[in-house]
């Protein structure tokens, strides 16, 4: 009976543990390339009308982003709002092109190779 009981607790563990996981690890983040930019125009709108009817922006920007190494790529990403100018962002990619997330970052967290791209 206790090693019913054992296995029962140790399973609940396991499940809790799993469920924390879940809430606190953000996959879109997890195991990707950064890259940075710097948001120098608005982005261009894309509307879309919902089922209910209710007409959603997205907002798309291309921009040139670099890795830590200071090398340049090209990407395509979208925002659901207008991205404030001068903003120094980190995209997490995938496949190389493929932004699955983004973050405002300060000029100082930015990589030394980056900060001297962007300063010119």
């Amino acid at each position: 009976m206790k090693k019913v009981f054992l296995g029962i607790g140790a399973l609940f563990l396991l499940f809790v543990v799993g469920l924390v996981v879940l809430m606190n690890v953000d996959f879109n983040r997890l195991n990707k390339e950064a890259y940075y930019v710097q948001i120098t125009t608005d982005g261009e709108i894309e509307e879309y009308k919902l089922d209910s009817g209710e007409i959603m922006k997205m907002y798309w920007y291309e921009l040139p982003a670099y890795d830590e190494n200071g090398k340049e790529h090209t990407l395509k990403f979208s925002a659901q709002k207008n991205l404030r100018h001068d903003a120094y962002m980190k995209l997490y990619v995938k496949k190389e092109t493929e932004v699955t997330s983004y973050d405002e970052v300060k000029f100082h967290e930015l990589p030394t190779k980056v900060q001297e791209l962007m300063e010119k």
